[in-house]
């Protein structure tokens, strides 16, 4: 699933992975539950934390 990502996702990539809108994507960031940074106003998401995210929900 995450194999053909590099170990920094953009935005898109986790639209793309989780199958979810902007919007969506940018409330996980905001509610920090994906971690993740900005370089120069882009948001970066190490691939780390998209499969914890991911893990997380799937326990749940």
């Amino acid at each position: 699933m995450f194999s053909e990502y590099g170990d920094i996702l953009s935005v898109e990539d986790v639209m793309e992975i989780l199958n979810i809108g902007k919007n969506a994507a940018y409330r996980l960031f905001r509610d920090k539950a994906i971690r993740c940074f900005r370089i120069n106003g882009r948001w970066k998401i190490p691939k780390q934390s998209l499969m914890e995210y991911v893990e997380e929900q799937r326990r749940a």
